[in-house]
């Protein structure tokens, strides 16, 4: 490694990590309405049944474990919906969509979760009108209804809807049973068990369809603060000895953060659905890979019903003109996510909200900022001004090479796909199957993981420093495909929970009464973190 390179590198690192978060808090309008912020969107072929994708929608990022007596509860206000592109022209052709209704089935308790035990007693001395005897806290919460759910006051049910071709009209997927969203882990006195409560929230609704929505680990990671701290990354967190430059060794493990994973022991809200690859496909069959029909794009967004005045002239009566007005529902966007880091660290701070707003057919405005990324144009500046001209070079525009992370094409889509217009959607080819836990990377296609980001994403996928290399220009091959474009990141490897490797895949809520977080100064936590 020359001196030149490990110079140039330190610099890379610290402006190709700018304002990373998969969409925590990533435009103003949803730093405002933080229940109806994505998180991240998900959508991969199903580890254990290739014959199926599964997608997850994170909402209402950076939830603190601890941060009671209400929660966090979904929005009943807001419509979450997961859309499907299946014929390439970035207009859904699926459509699921999910709503949330509350209810407080212990008005008069304090708290929306109380239980211990089999219950406790008011003791011999409890003062009146309550005499000794009397059922104060309920048993512990082992279910979501019925026995074992009586302390369990916040609840939470859901419909699930699905707009299809061939169907008259929104339909209702039925489990044959309520939906309830799982609740947040409280603790181990209140929710003994939480991982068998948890996976009660599983439901079948048929047609090979899977369903669930609760609180759970937030699956991302990211050194944030030094990443908002000016690029301050911490030169000892790498072995390099240069911020934000991993060495081989660093870079090849997948189990171990190097330095501060900031999203730790934060919940967030998620709703997953596990649908045959056959219900969503244009023709209802599965493809191979080579076949166009196989790809597909996919997005999440979250709306809010707005009222709409409409004045209707529907003709003449005694020669004057009737007009009526009516006010009518709407469904107004707040927030979508196709590709992860692409609205904050691609799109412009002034158009950000325009973007949340605006439906993918239309992300051709915005192909500037797609194909002529100014992050790459910073990187390009710096380096020459700093270091020395040509030291990091970076491709020309139009960016040929990011044209698949808005376009179908190789090596996601295959040879002969219609490329669509300009949008940003998760492209995901169905026929790639996934790739066994001992052979993945969390580098995915960058490190031949054909399973992996930005072949649709999955959990386990470190899209920070996949993202930020790919616009530095790894996908465009030589020069841009070496040194240090190919070592950026961030030293966080890895989730602080583990992931599971069946439905619904994330990570179980962390507990309320045992939340912690890495703190600053410490390295990165993984796994089970010393209390």
């Amino acid at each position: 490694m020359s001196h030149i390179r490990t110079a140039s590198a330190l610099i890379a690192l610290g402006f190709a990590t700018t304002a990373l978060g998969a969409n925590h808090r990533e435009a103003p309008i949803t730093a405002l309405d933080h229940t109806a912020d994505i998180a991240d969107f998900f959508a991969f072929v199903s580890y254990d049944d290739p014959s199926k994708v599964t997608f997850i929608l994170d909402v209402d990022p950076f939830l603190e474990p601890s941060n009671g007596p209400n929660y966090f509860p979904f929005d009943p206000n807001v419509t979450y919906q997961i859309k499907v592109d299946n014929d390439h022209d970035a207009v859904e052709d699926v459509t699921f969509e999910f709503r949330f209704r509350t209810e407080t089935r212990l008005p008069g308790v304090f708290t929306g979760f109380v239980g211990a035990g089999g219950g406790i007693d008011s003791p011999d001395d409890s003062p009146p009108p309550v005499p000794p005897g009397t059922l104060i806290v309920p048993q512990a919460i082992t279910a979501l209804d019925g026995p074992g759910s009586e302390g369990f006051s916040l609840r939470q049910s859901y419909t699930v809807f699905v707009r299809r071709p061939g169907y008259p009209g929104p339909m209702e997927l039925q489990s044959g049973s309520t939906l309830f969203a799982v609740p947040t882990n409280v603790g181990e006195r209140t929710m003994p068990n939480y991982p068998a409560l948890a996976d009660q929230g599983i439901y079948d609704l048929g047609q090979g369809m899977r369903v669930f929505a609760g609180t759970v680990d937030d699956p991302f990671w990211i050194d944030l603060g030094a990443a908002f701290d000016s690029f301050n990354f911490r030169p000892e967190a790498f072995d390099t000895g240069v911020p934000g430059v991993l060495d081989d060794a660093q870079d090849g493990n997948d189990t171990t953060n190097f330095a501060a994973d900031d999203v730790s022991g934060f919940n967030v809200n998620a709703i997953a659905i596990e649908v045959p690859v056959s219900f969503l496909t244009q023709d209802g069959m599965t493809h191979s890979a080579n076949d166009a029909l196989s790809t597909i794009g996919s997005w999440g967004t979250t709306s809010r019903a707005a009222s709409v005045r409409r004045t209707i002239v529907p003709g003449r009566r005694g020669g004057r003109r009737l007009q009526v007005r009516r006010t009518e529902q709407a469904l107004v966007q707040v927030q979508r996510m196709g590709n992860p880091l692409f609205n904050e660290l691609i799109i412009g701070t002034g158009s950000k909200d325009s973007f949340s707003l605006s439906e993918p057919r239309f992300d051709g405005q915005f192909s500037d900022f797609a194909l002529d990324p100014v992050l790459a144009r910073v990187l390009n500046a710096v380096y020459s001004a700093t270091v020395a001209p040509g030291v990091l070079p970076v491709p020309e525009p139009p960016r040929i090479d990011l044209l698949p992370l808005v376009t179908y094409a190789p090596p996601i889509a295959p040879d002969g796909t219609p490329p669509g217009p300009v949008a940003d959607l998760l492209r995901l080819n169905t026929g790639v199957p996934p790739t066994p836990p001992a052979n993945r990377s969390r580098l995915g296609l960058l490190a031949g993981d054909g399973a992996g980001f930005p072949n649709g994403r999955r959990v386990s996928d470190d899209v920070t420093d996949i993202a930020t290399r790919v616009v530095a220009g790894t996908l465009a091959g030589p020069p841009f495909d070496g040194f240090p474009h190919n070592r950026i990141g961030d030293g966080v490897n890895t989730n602080d929970a583990d992931y599971r490797e069946t439905f619904p895949y994330v990570g179980y809520a962390h507990s309320g009464s045992g939340s912690r977080h890495v703190d600053p100064g410490e390295p990165g936590c993984t796994g089970i973190c010393p209390q």
